[in-house]
């Protein structure tokens, strides 16, 4: 099966012809085509922003508190003792 086969769906976008002829320029440099092109940056564009979304940065001073608290948490608020309280109640205690 080609690649050509597999492509099920289709996608429309209005372009300014300024930018068509950028695209069509990077394609051509790429040897690839105008569609072959947008598809795989738009692939690689989608790529990196679900995993800039999924990662979270932290510093290094914001790291070191993270591992800190979760090593040395700090005591159990009263309101925290109420919540769990409510939910053993409305649903059982585990």
């Amino acid at each position: 099966m080609t690649q050509e086969t597999l492509r099920t769906s289709r996608i429309e976008a209005r372009i300014t012809p300024d930018a068509l002829a950028i695209v069509k320029r990077a394609a051509e440099l790429e040897g690839r085509s105008v569609s072959d092109f947008v598809v795989s940056s738009a692939q690689e564009a989608a790529r990196r922003t679900i995993e800039e979304t999924s990662l979270i940065r932290l510093s290094s001073e914001d790291q070191r508190r993270f591992v800190d608290l979760l090593l040395n948490p700090p005591p159990i608020s009263p309101a925290l003792v109420r919540a769990k309280e409510a939910h053993a109640q409305l649903f059982g205690s585990e």
